[in-house]
C-alpha cells in the first residue's frame, strides 16, 4: 500500500525552487518563505499568512489553509454498483452526492486505514484491504489538503456509526450513471469526480 505525505506547515524558511522551461533551458527562480503567521485556528483547518520573498526581490503576502489530509474510497458492490453518500454541505447550502470520505485522525495516520474506517462509518460496509486509486491536492493555490482515494472491493456488511452531527443517506449507482451525472454537472465534488473517473478509466 502507498501512503501519501503532506505539506509542511512548520513555517520553515527553506527555499522552494520551481523550474520554468524557456527555449529548451531550465530557468530556476527561487521563492523564500520569510515568515508564517497563524491568523485563525479552526476545527479542521488552520489559516496562515505567509510573507514570501519573490524572484524580483519584493515581498508578498500569501494565504495558506493548512489541512491534515483526508482519505476517500470508491466502494464497489458485488453487483458492480458504487456506494455513494448523500449529505448536506454547509458551504454550498445544499445536498451533494459523494464517495465516502473523511479527514485523518492525525497527520501520521495511514490514509488506507482512514479510508477503511470511513467506509464502515458512513456506509456500514467493511473490506479486508484497499488499493490506492489516485491522490490529489484539492486547491493548490492556497490549500495543502491532500486526499488519497482508494478502491474497495469484496465488501462485507458491517455497522454504520455516524458522528453525532452527521446525517447522510447511502445510495448505489452504476458507474456509467455517475459518469453521466459528472458530465451533466450534477456531481461537482472534486474527490468524487476524481475517484469515479479514475475507477472507470482503469477498471471498466
Amino acid at each position: 500500500m502507498v501512503y501519501a505525505g503532506f505539506a509542511d506547515s512548520s513555517g520553515s524558511t527553506n527555499g522552494m525552487k520551481f523550474a520554468d522551461l524557456r527555449k529548451g533551458a531550465v530557468f530556476m527562480e527561487e521563492y523564500k518563505r520569510l515568515k508564517r503567521e497563524l491568523i485563525a485556528k479552526g476545527a479542521i483547518i488552520d489559516y496562515y499568512q505567509d510573507t514570501m520573498q519573490i524572484p524580483n526581490g519584493n515581498t508578498a503576502k500569501w494565504d495558506l489553509i493548512d489541512h491534515k489530509g483526508a482519505a476517500a474510497v470508491v466502494a464497489v458492490k458485488e453487483d458492480g454498483k458504487l456506494l455513494m453518500v448523500r449529505q448536506y454541505r454547509n458551504a454550498l447550502e445544499r445536498e451533494t452526492l459523494e464517495i465516502p470520505a473523511g479527514g485523518l485522525n492525525g497527520r501520521d495516520e495511514p490514509t488506507a486505514v482512514a479510508a477503511m474506517r470511513e467506509l464502515e462509518e458512513e456506509t456500514g460496509y467493511i473490506c479486508d484491504r484497499v488499493e490506492l486509486l489516485n491522490s490529489f491536492y484539492t486547491t493548490v493555490a492556497f490549500c495543502n489538503e491532500n486526499i488519497d482515494i482508494y478502491l474497495a472491493r469484496n465488501l462485507k456488511p458491517g455497522k454504520q456509526h455516524l458522528d453525532e452531527d452527521e446525517y447522510l443517506n447511502v445510495e448505489a449507482y452504476e458507474p456509467e450513471e455517475l459518469k453521466q451525472m459528472i458530465f451533466d454537472c450534477k456531481i461537482q465534488d472534486s474527490k468524487t469526480i476524481c475517484g469515479i473517473l479514475s475507477y472507470i478509466a482503469r477498471f471498466t
